[in-house]
């Protein structure tokens, strides 16, 4: 008896671990998210050029989805119960987002593609006046799978169904199982399109590359590293949409291994690539990079700064 006793203490004590160390997760990700976008807003030179607006988009929408992904994460673990009506509001801006983050992956991958392989035409088709019906089709496409999933969700779901109070997680949506081949065939479409796209940009910048020389050749290099590592993130999203398959084969195997594997999707599928974007562009950038050193030693300059003058005047007053 105290052999399981405390077999059960243990798993509760590791499970606990676990739930610290994916706050200690967001909140370290959430806050370089938070530096990254004071130092885009900032820096007013930065509103004309499209890389850096698709990246400040992906930035907002990467946030979002950590902050709320968190909620719902810590919700759950407390076995906190809310109207399904509810839930229907915030799942809508999370599979939104969650949509919006790779497709404006893509739109920075064409974006590097014109900017390498048309460069007489990058000022045309990237112009300022071109960047809010950019970030307006994004969100246009973005929108399609979270649509489709609610259409059928409210097309299969009776009116009593919204008054009950549930734990809010994606499954509750999937009423029937083919709900949820309908969704995962719409979202693997998109990602299809996706490679595709990535791979047709790479070819091209590739055959550039070995043309060109000097200055040129080491920026088209520096293009092609930065599609490779779009195309890593895409893939981890990719692989995230094939997690509920693999966690409900093994919680039908094994209940507690279930926690565990559910776990390590959670971090290495869901919060790995959120963190991608600012090491993508925000650090390996030469210009934002520089941008974000001088606020960051800035701020901390300032922050001592004040600090040293009411000490100063505490001993003046003393």
């Amino acid at each position: 008896m105290e052999d399981n006793s405390s077999w059960v203490d243990g798993e509760v004590r590791q499970i606990n671990d676990r739930v610290i160390s994916v706050q200690l997760l967001v909140m370290m990700f959430l806050g370089i998210n938070f530096l990254l976008i004071l130092t885009f807003f900032k820096k007013k030179s930065f509103y004309t050029i499209a890389r850096y607006i698709l990246f400040a988009v992906t930035l907002l929408s990467d946030s979002l989805i950590l902050l709320i992904s968190n909620i719902l994460f810590l919700l759950a673990y407390f076995n906190f119960t809310m109207q399904v009506w509810l839930c229907i509001s915030i799942s809508t801006v999370l599979i939104l987002y969650s949509m919006v983050t790779p497709v404006t992956l893509t739109a920075m991958t064409l974006e590097r593609y014109v900017a390498i392989c048309m460069p007489l035409r990058h000022a045309e088709l990237c112009s300022q006046h071109i960047h809010l019906h950019c970030i307006l089709i994004i969100h246009g496409l973005s929108s399609l799978p979270c649509i489709a999933v609610f259409s059928f969700f409210f097309a299969s779901a009776s009116l009593s169904l919204y008054k009950q109070h549930r734990i809010c997680a994606m499954q509750m949506y999937i009423l029937h199982r083919w709900q949820g081949h309908i969704r995962s065939t719409i979202q693997q479409f998109y990602f299809l399109i996706m490679v595709i796209i990535i791979v047709f940009c790479y070819v091209e910048i590739m055959k550039v590359a070995k043309t060109a020389s000097g200055d040129n050749k080491k920026s088209t290099r520096k293009g092609l590293k930065t599609v490779i590592l779009h195309g890593f993130q895409l893939l981890l999203c990719l692989i995230h949409l094939w997690t509920p398959f693999i966690e409900n084969y093994v919680f039908q195997i094994n209940s507690s291994l279930f926690i565990n594997v559910r776990f390590f999707n959670y971090a290495l599928f869901y919060l790995t690539p959120k963190c991608l974007s600012p090491l993508i562009y925000g650090l390996r950038d030469d210009q934002f990079f520089h941008a974000l050193k001088n606020y960051a030693f800035f701020a901390l300059y300032k922050r001592h700064r004040m600090n040293s003058d009411s000490l100063g005047l505490q001993f003046t007053l003393t």
